[in-house]
């Protein structure tokens, strides 16, 4: 037996091209893409660097990368399995920073609401 749920469509805010175009010229707007910009840029920055380090080590200090840490278990092992790790890290780091992102761009949202409601109250 299958039971299939229907959900209520939300409403959504539908803005005209000027709309958002006044909506992107706000200081909230500015200051939301800043905020993400300063988490993004770095993160992107640091895990490409972290990413490729790996195959430039292995190909320019070979010996290093082949030490044995424990067994035979080298660095290059560990380091590519760090590499998990670090993904999943800066993935949880960005879930919590989006919500942050959510709340700046719900009130945006309402903001743009309350003036459209506004100008069609006029």
């Amino acid at each position: 037996m299958s039971t299939t749920i229907q959900l209520e469509p939300v409403a959504r805010y539908e803005a005209q091209q000027s709309e958002w175009d006044r909506i992107a010229e706000t200081r909230e707007f500015k200051d939301l893409m800043a905020t993400k910009k300063v988490f993004i840029v770095p993160a992107f920055a640091f895990f490409v660097i972290y990413y490729f380090l790996l195959p430039i080590l292995v190909g320019y200090a070979p010996q290093f990368m082949a030490t044995r840490v424990i067994g035979v278990v080298n660095l290059a092992y560990l380091f590519a399995l760090s590499q998990f790790f670090m993904a999943w890290t800066i993935a949880g780091l960005y879930v919590k920073a989006a919500g942050d992102f959510d709340k700046l761009a719900r009130d945006i949202i309402e903001k743009a609401e309350n003036q459209a409601a506004g100008r069609k109250g006029k």
